[in-house]
Parts: structure tokens; C-alpha cells; sequence
């Protein structure tokens, strides 16, 4: 199985979190309110074009919006192999972290 890599979990949970409203400029800002950086749009844009085509994502147009000067919106969505891959990796990182106590990580 290929495991995903950790920007691509970050999208695709940010996918998942916007649901239905899950296009650029949303998920940018989920982006942006969970790891604390800004993505550029053109860095997201090709990120969100390689998760199209490994089949994690479908994209949907919207409809023409004259307050977009008649430009479609497009809809990202988890796919049902984007699901099983994020559960793989919820599933690794369990694996990973098991056992490793709280207290390993403090400052002594």
C-alpha cells in the first residue's frame, strides 16, 4: 500500500472538513487554520491536481457566479480511495505512536 504523504493527508482532511463548501479558497483556509502557514494558491492548485489524479479526489464544477465574473467554482470531494487512505494513515499513525508515553516529549 503507498501511504500518503503528510500534505496530502492535510488536504484531504481539509476536504473532508469543508465537505460540500470544499473548494480553493476553503480549503486554503482550513489549511491555514491548522498548520499555522498559508499555502499559495498555485502550490494548492497543483497539490489538488495530483490528488485528482492518484483518484483521492473528484472535482466538480460549480455554477457560473457573476460576482465571479461568470468563472466556475470547482468542488473537491473525497473519493472512496481518498476515504480508505485516510484511514490507512489515521491507522499508521496509531501504529506509530503506540506506547510512546505524554511524558517522553517533555523538557527535563
Amino acid at each position: 500500500m503507498d501511504y500518503l504523504t503528510k500534505s496530502e493527508e492535510i488536504l484531504l482532511l481539509a476536504i473532508w472538513r469543508q465537505q460540500e463548501n470544499a473548494y480553493g479558497v476553503t480549503i486554503r483556509k482550513s489549511v491555514g487554520e491548522v498548520t499555522g502557514k498559508i499555502m499559495s494558491f498555485g502550490a494548492l492548485y497543483v497539490s489538488l491536481d495530483k490528488l485528482l489524479k492518484k483518484g483521492y479526489v473528484t472535482k466538480t464544477p460549480g455554477d457560473p457566479r457573476p460576482e465571479r465574473g461568470g468563472r466556475r467554482k470547482n468542488f473537491y470531494r473525497l473519493s472512496a480511495a481518498g476515504s480508505h487512505a485516510l484511514q490507512a494513515s489515521r491507522e499508521l499513525n496509531k501504529a506509530l505512536w503506540n506506547e510512546v508515553p505524554d511524558f517522553a516529549f517533555k523538557a527535563k
